[in-house]
């Protein structure tokens, strides 16, 4: 019952020909410094091989924009779709490794796999982070990613939500008030 979890289309392939889009779930932060993250597949998924073989990938961040190739990329296997002709997605070179990006997505962190660990029905890779692209339509005038212009996707427990309203920041439980007077 830990939710809502991120729902993300992870890309990876060496080659136009090899390219994959899986939707992931368990995914997430694990360190800060160096700046690193986790995603956990199937084994049989189409790019649990590609991603074991090559040891990159792409995490793109998802909006409500894109929940319909969110959700389809997470039900249509690899070995018979064309995902991203099928969802009318684009490939786009990444910056430092050879899996592509979702030109479509607000944020491509790209990732090269530093562990692997296996857990039962997925296998955990352990990755750092390389590299982040941004799209600037996301940006607010102070120069921060803007959630309320990217419309995030999450998902919990088989349906998909928006985030919905910010209700506070980090710390302002705590912060202190200028003084009246």
């Amino acid at each position: 019952m830990i939710y809502p979890l991120p729902a993300v289309m992870v890309s990876c392939g060496e080659t136009p020909e090899e390219y994959n889009i899986i939707t992931i779930a368990w995914t997430g932060t694990i360190c800060s410094d160096p700046p690193m993250c986790y995603i956990s597949v199937r084994p049989g998924r189409t790019s649990f091989p590609i991603i074991q073989r090559t040891g990159e990938f792409v995490i793109n961040l998802t909006t409500e924009r894109l929940a319909r190739a969110t959700d389809w990329c997470g039900c249509r296997p690899g070995r018979k779709y064309n995902k991203w002709k099928e969802m009318g997605l684009t490939p786009q070179q990444s910056k430092v490794i050879k899996a592509p990006g979702i030109a479509e997505s607000p944020v491509n962190i790209e990732c090269i796999v530093k562990q692997e660990i296996p857990l039962g029905t997925h296998v955990m890779f352990v990755a750092e982070v390389v590299n982040v692209s941004v799209d600037d339509t996301y940006m607010d005038e102070n120069g921060a990613f803007s959630f309320a212009r990217a419309m995030p996707l999450v998902y919990n427990h088989g349906h998909y939500f928006g985030l919905g309203k910010q209700i506070g920041k980090f710390g302002w439980t705590v912060e202190r008030k200028p003084k009246k007077g």
